[in-house]
């Protein structure tokens, strides 16, 4: 590998590591906020806080490597531009064309990672994310419970708080449980001073609550019934282990992100096609984007640089965009993925050839008024 090779493969992936360790950082900042009001509103528990989040980063990480490339080979082009250092290569005898070696060596690799990240990885991590948020709606309404706060159950028609428990024996303290009846039209509310999860002999778990009153009324209706009791039970329904785990795993696998490749190859349907466009496109966008950034990369340090990178993002997010698009046009069986992918990315990989080549063009010597020609500048 020649010295020009060297310097600007090294750049590349020195200024890769930067932009790549902000957009985790970012991303990473962005979804713990949410997961933590997920979690304090009780639609998650706390516990799974950290895995969701983990999951989640798997999930996003073809996104930001595609990203990555993008921005660090605009960045690594534009500075050069910026600082002169295109002249001296380009006295050098070098030209612009020689700048897609180093960039493919840079581009090639994380392609390969964008493609197992999209195929592989990521509907993993969907499937681990779908069987959290299963197993969590199948725990116990005990066990949800977070001492001092409000929580849900049942879709908000069962609503319940608990205080720390005074007594060792109890799981919790004073519990306030309102309970609504859809279908009966009827309310609850229970009270009690403490409560504990007692399981029999042939495996029934029952939540015992310890001295406390039960009201039952109908909203509207000027009778209410109160019964006091010093100890009431209430059969916590529950699926053995075994069985929870294989239903959060087949609930889990509905998620059409969740499916393998394989199996969205076996089902062949719209939405499967709609899926499986998105894991081909993304790898291709990387590639893309990498040498669509070497033309849109070249600026003129005479008129700054803001112009042409705000034009170099919104041709890429315009990029992006059109894949979501294609998705669309395939789940509604307007077009066949293969027009999809060879439509799109064929024509950004031309827009890609032309851009480069009117950057090579120098142009033809410009004649004034006296019949004396005049040298325009050239980028290259």
């Amino acid at each position: 590998m020649s010295l020009f090779q060297r310097s600007v493969v090294s750049e590349l992936f020195s200024h890769a590591g930067v932009v790549f360790s902000t957009l985790v950082v970012v991303w990473l900042s962005v979804l713990l906020v949410r997961l933590l009001g997920d979690a304090a509103a009780g639609s998650i528990g706390a516990d799974v806080v950290l895995g969701l989040a983990a999951f989640s980063t798997i999930t996003a990480l073809s996104t930001i490597v595609t990203a990555t490339v993008f921005i660090a080979v605009i960045t690594t082009i534009s500075r050069n531009y910026r600082e002169s250092e295109m002249v001296v290569w380009f006295s050098s005898g070098l030209s612009l064309t020689q700048w897609v070696g180093p960039i493919l060596r840079f581009a090639v690799p994380a392609t390969v990672a964008v493609a197992i990240l999209t195929l592989v990885v990521a509907p993993w991590a969907y499937r681990q994310i779908g069987e959290y948020r299963v197993r969590f709606e199948q725990r116990s309404d005990i066990s949800r419970v977070v001492v001092g706060q409000f929580g849900e159950t049942q879709g908000g028609r069962r609503v319940f708080v608990a205080e720390e428990p005074a007594n060792p024996d109890n799981e919790l303290g004073a519990v306030f449980v309102r309970e609504l009846d859809a279908e009966k039209g009827e309310l609850s509310v229970v009270t009690s001073t403490g409560a504990r999860v007692e399981i029999l002999d042939n495996g029934d778990r029952f939540l015992v609550l310890d001295q406390g009153q039960r009201y039952d009324l109908t909203p509207g209706q000027p009778q209410a019934q109160i019964v006091h009791f010093d100890r009431y039970g209430v059969r916590l329904e529950r699926a053995d282990a075994g069985d929870a785990m294989a239903e959060a795993r087949a609930r889990a696998n509905e998620i059409t992100k969740a499916r393998p490749t394989g199996l969205l190859l076996e089902d062949n349907t719209p939405r499967a096609w709609r899926e499986l466009l998105f894991r081909v496109s993304l790898p291709l966008v990387t590639l893309n984007l990498a040498l669509l950034a070497l033309p849109l990369g070249a600026v003129n340090p005479r008129l700054g640089r803001s112009g042409d990178l705000l034009l170099a993002g919104l041709v890429a997010m315009l990029y992006l965009n059109l894949v979501n698009l294609m998705r669309s046009w395939v789940a509604a069986e307007q077009i066949g993925v293969g027009v999809g992918l060879v439509g799109l990315h064929g024509s950004v990989a031309l827009l890609t050839f032309v851009l480069l080549r009117r950057r090579l063009t120098v142009k033809a010597p410009r004649s004034n008024d006296s019949g004396q020609a005049t040298q325009s500048p050239s980028v290259s």
